[in-house]
Parts: C-alpha cells; sequence; structure tokens
C-alpha cells in the first residue's frame, strides 16, 4: 500500500497541549510525486481550564489576520478530531505525519487523538522535515535550516500561519526534498 504524506501545521496558544489549546489544523495529503489528493482544516474550540501563554498570546497580537482566520467557524475538538480520523481513512494510503518541526505539531496532534480519539492513526511515529534535511544535505542539524536550503525546494506558496496554507507549502517542501533525495540516491 502506497504510503500517502500528511503535512500538517497547527496553530496554538500555547507551547504544550492541556494547559493550552490547539486553535487549529491543517493537513494536506501527498503521494511521494507530490500529487495533492486533498486537505483537511478545522478551526477547534478551546479547551475548558486551558489559557493561553502570555508570549503565545503577544505573538498572536502581531498577527491579526492569522488570528480571525482561526477563530472562525470554530468545532469542539471531540468532533473536529473525529472528522480529521474519517479524512484520514478515507485517503488510499498509509498515512505518514510529515512537520516543520514535527516535534511540536505531532505533540498537539497526537495529545488531541488520544485525548478525543483514543488513538492516533499515525501511531506514535512523525517525519520531521528538518531532520530530513539534516540526511539529505549531509550537514549538522542546527545547520539544517529553511535559509541553507536549496531555493529549488520551496514552491512560490504563502507562508500566512494559517495551518492549512503552511501545511500545503511544507508539504510541497517535503515532497521537493524527497525527489532530490532520490534522485541523488541512482
Amino acid at each position: 500500500m502506497t504510503e500517502i504524506y500528511i503535512s500538517t501545521d497547527v496553530e496554538t496558544d500555547g507551547p504544550i497541549p492541556g494547559p493550552h489549546s490547539m486553535l487549529s489544523l491543517g493537513s494536506a495529503a501527498f503521494t511521494a510525486d507530490k500529487q495533492l489528493l486533498s486537505t483537511f482544516s478545522a478551526n477547534l474550540e478551546t479547551l475548558p481550564d486551558a489559557a493561553p501563554h502570555p508570549e503565545t498570546a503577544a505573538w498572536w497580537a502581531t498577527q491579526p489576520e492569522a488570528w480571525v482566520a482561526c477563530r472562525t467557524d470554530l468545532e469542539a475538538p471531540a468532533d473536529a478530531m473525529r472528522r480529521y480520523v474519517d479524512w484520514i481513512k478515507s485517503l488510499p494510503g498509509r498515512p505518514v505525519f510529515v512537520a516543520y518541526p514535527a516535534g511540536f505539531d505531532f505533540l498537539f496532534v497526537y495529545w488531541y487523538l488520544i485525548r478525543f480519539i483514543g488513538k492516533s492513526p499515525f501511531s506514535h511515529s512523525a517525519l520531521d522535515i528538518k531532520s530530513f534535511a539534516m540526511a539529505v544535505l549531509k550537514t549538522d542539524y542546527r545547520e539544517s535550516t529553511k535559509r541553507n536550503m536549496p531555493k529549488r525546494w520551496f514552491d512560490a506558496l504563502p507562508h500566512t500561519h494559517v495551518a492549512l496554507d503552511d501545511a500545503i507549502g511544507q508539504g510541497a517542501l517535503f515532497c521537493n526534498m524527497l525527489a532530490d533525495s532520490r534522485l541523488a540516491g541512482k
């Protein structure tokens, strides 16, 4: 069964789930050859008893358009995560969670999946784009930043801090990296 790369971005009101909430979830399902199969997006109601982190709240104050985008058409977290799992199951292959940075985005998605669904269609794993860049570029991890990546890896896609926009951009980046890595391996 073919792997489907689920490029995912989240917007949150703090650094960890539980005390803070995931505000928005965006995912874009790509094949290895960069075909965008489908997308998912949800804006979530905040968790009861959670509160924004002061530093994150200050950052959001500098992003008014993205803030408005993630606070419209809110869904209960349980409903959004159930819809997310149904979307993943509808895809024609095995899902692979992909993010930049996966350590942050997967933390929130996995926590919400376990809390509201009881399991994760991704199991316990996530593919980190920066770690993959380290391997492809054959460089140190801290040197594997976007500014040090080849320009050809970046499509002309916006980075807006709207979860779905950023998921699509990061998915295209990953697919371009994957193509380069496979060419280099031949």
